[in-house]
């Protein structure tokens, strides 16, 4: 890599940090994404910030927002996403319950859940994934994170070892 900076453009969205650069080799994606990505949160800021990386980067992913457990439930049975977001949190009901409800969806469609939680391991993350979640991920998002498990769940590979629980 050469001496010269790089530049790269940062967008502020009420305190949260998006930095894109435009160095054109760390745009260029293997392929561009294609799918359904349903994303269960409350929280709207957090909601923006996958919107904004989505637009900016993988514009073939339509994403679907729930705000709350029975409406991620609902929409994950009628719209089919290829991928569900699903933060732990919720006002109506836990993720746990949510990954409970999609059980059937999990085994026969192989629909992919990925846990979206602010807390360190606990229990119910343990239970989520011992009901087929296929990844958890620790709050906050990051960006790289978010988009290596988007690609991972859009193009069937295998989940990170490292966002699953340890095998036995």
């Amino acid at each position: 890599m050469s001496g010269r900076l790089q530049r790269v453009a940062t967008a502020h969205l009420k305190g949260v940090r998006i930095m894109v650069s435009s160095d054109p080799r760390l745009d260029e994606a293997p392929a561009a994404l294609q799918g359904t990505l349903l994303y269960v949160e409350d929280e709207p800021l957090n909601v923006a910030l996958v919107e904004g990386i989505l637009a900016q980067r993988h514009p073939g992913v339509r994403l679907i927002h729930a705000g709350t457990g029975a409406d991620g439930v609902r929409l994950a049975r009628s719209e089919n996403p290829d991928f569900v977001l699903l933060d732990m949190h919720l006002p109506d009901m836990s993720g746990l319950e949510v990954v409970r409800q999609l059980n059937v969806e999990i085994a026969n469609r192989g629909l992919r859940v990925t846990i979206l939680t602010g807390d360190s391991l606990s229990m119910d993350i343990i239970k989520a994934m011992s009901l087929g979640a296929f990844e958890y991920w620790v709050k906050p998002l990051d960006v790289k994170l978010f988009e290596a498990g988007l690609r991972r769940a859009l193009t069937g590979r295998r989940p990170d070892p490292a966002r699953r629980l340890p095998q036995r």
